[in-house]
């Protein structure tokens, strides 16, 4: 199922970024090697005439991922203390989400929830459930290079102190009623929304799409 909120130009310019990623990991000749890097600056210059990133950053963008093209992972930790939700200021836009960013690479799921929990809230957690699984979730993103999932935990305190981080300016506990305004790519009201269901029905099974 297509995004309707991504331009027709990215959904074009992130196929054929995929198409030659996996080709290129499967490449048996210079010549196709040659096609398919060129077809990747094609990608970049597509991309670049509709940002302000250069054809070159996002030329070595796309080749800096060799391998058979797969969606990213972002996690999010949902934390609740006194039935408010933990979130957290983002530096980059101001906005808020819930903690959290991409997986790394060797890390299970539960482990870098746990990583970047900390990374950015200050928190010692522990995860308990999965809420949800969300396809690529770019709501309010100018421009998402890759395709993405999204793993939302649901996540208990242990330990630690809120204090900000490299990427957080500020940290807090909210009313689900009053919430700030939120940096829709990373935490939206659907995300909101199903954390909600699922603290008023424990049993529910996770949701995924």
């Amino acid at each position: 199922m297509k995004n309707e909120s991504i331009p027709k130009w990215l959904e074009w310019a992130r196929e054929i970024q995929q198409i030659c990623q996996t080709g290129l990991a499967f490449s048996e000749s210079e010549y196709d090697t040659q096609r398919y890097t060129r077809l990747t600056e094609i990608a970049a210059e597509i991309t670049a005439s509709h940002s302000d990133i250069s054809k070159k950053e996002l030329t070595e963008n796309f080749l800096a991922h060799p391998g058979y093209a797969t969606p990213k992972v972002d996690i999010r930790a949902a934390i609740i203390k006194d039935n408010k939700i933990l979130l957290v200021q983002e530096k980059t836009d101001n906005k808020w989400a819930m903690p959290g960013g991409w997986a790394d690479v060797g890390e299970s799921p539960a482990t870098a929830i746990i990583r970047e929990t900390k990374e950015e809230s200050g928190l010692n957690v522990v995860p308990n459930k999965i809420i949800g699984v969300y396809d690529g979730n770019r709501d309010g993103r100018h421009l998402e290079l890759f395709h993405a999932y999204k793993i939302v935990f649901l996540c208990e305190k242990i330990s630690g102190t809120l204090k900000t981080s490299v990427e957080t300016i500020a940290v807090n506990y909210f009313n689900f009623e009053d919430l700030p305004k939120l940096s829709t790519a990373r935490t939206n009201k659907k995300h909101i929304n199903d954390i909600l269901a699922h603290l008023n029905n424990p049993v529910l099974p996770t949701i995924f799409e």
